[in-house]
């Protein structure tokens, strides 16, 4: 099973990693806001990750970090 983590208080909300994941499993959160007064983007089904690394290659920032 894959880790995936979030730098949340750098995350910009941008959604490029939630539209390129395949599972559907990243979103936008709507309940939170960090440091910067951005919703960072969160995982909402760890168990259904498969490690493709898609979300990390998507962000510019380099806030994802996929561990297998």
């Amino acid at each position: 099973m894959a880790k995936v983590t979030f730098q949340t208080d750098l995350c910009k909300g941008c959604g490029l990693c939630v539209n390129a994941c395949p599972k559907h499993i990243l979103a936008i959160a709507k309940d939170q806001i960090n440091k910067k007064g951005y919703s960072p983007a969160v995982m909402t089904d760890q168990d259904s990750c498969i490690g493709c690394a898609f979300c990390a290659t998507m962000c510019p920032d380099c806030i994802i970090t996929v561990e297998s």
